[in-house]
């Protein structure tokens, strides 16, 4: 076996020749570009290069934004964050069958470590305002009960209000059929008819739905259009995602959820038509 101080002198410079590579295989991977092994090949091939061009490899590593796969910027790096106007008929789990909210991403986000995951899921036939985020403290903080992060639904009905809603919803004391906690009390607003906004400070299963069950109606269909202080922006087309600004994140510890008058306005307009 070799020895002696030149053998160790090798063996330091092949360690620092490859690191540089190793940290490139590893971040790659860890985006979802590939395993290990397929991350190597598409290196070895000129697929990664900084933004002048220049094939990356055994040399230094330049900053994240720099980096370039086929061209392109790479992903955003932990902790990610994004926002999805989720349509209908797409579940929040990657093990259901049929389609998925993944579907609607770029494939090699599913396969992100850490993964991205759904703050708070929606039910399949559920639309609306979907955050997904690898961050799993982050998450915890927003879906936790003492965060106190409201999320409001735009509900339409399948009959006439009755106008003891807001009471019912209000009261603390509304126990869903199976259940034997009360829900908290939660937030109503009619917007015609048969149209309302609710805002829940919790998140049970199927909640909006069983909460109108309760009160002797039908929810025909469900939207989210806001959490804490985000807002499900207007020019974000169903199906479409984008990541979300550092300007947003504040909004996701508020303690309140309001919507603008101008959405509230435009609801209550449409309801009417």
């Amino acid at each position: 076996m070799p020895h002696g101080p030149h053998y160790l002198n090798w063996t330091l410079v092949t360690v620092l020749w490859t690191l540089p590579l190793m940290k490139l295989v590893r971040l790659l991977a860890n985006l979802g570009y590939g395993s290990r092994k397929e991350v190597q090949r598409l290196i070895r091939s000129g697929a990664v290069t900084d933004d002048t061009g220049k094939v990356l490899g055994e040399n230094g590593l330049p900053p994240h934004e720099c980096i370039r796969f086929r061209s392109e910027p790479l992903d955003p790096p932990f902790p990610l964050i994004l926002m999805l106007n989720k349509p209908d008929g797409y579940t929040c789990s990657s093990d259901d069958p049929g389609a998925t909210i993944y579907d609607l991403l770029p494939g090699r986000f599913a396969h992100r470590n850490p993964g991205l995951n759904p703050v708070g899921r929606l039910d399949k036939d559920t639309t609306g305002l979907l955050l997904l985020t690898d961050d799993g403290k982050l998450l915890h903080r927003i879906i936790h009960p003492k965060s106190h992060c409201l999320k409001v639904y735009h509900a339409k009905l399948d009959r006439p209000l009755g106008g003891h809603e807001g009471a019912l919803f209000a009261s603390g004391e509304l126990l869903l059929n199976g259940e034997t906690k009360p829900l908290l009390p939660a937030g109503f607003e009619a917007l015609g008819k048969n149209e309302a906004l609710v805002t829940l400070h919790e998140g049970r299963y199927h909640q909006v739905r069983r909460m109108f069950a309760a009160a002797g109606n039908h929810v025909t269909s469900l939207k989210r259009i806001s959490i804490g202080g985000l807002q499900l922006p207007p020019d974000l087309a169903e199906g479409d995602w984008r990541l979300l600004t550092t300007e947003e994140l504040p909004a996701l510890t508020c303690s309140s959820a309001t919507v603008p008058h101008s959405v509230a306005a435009d609801l209550r307009w449409k309801a009417k038509l």
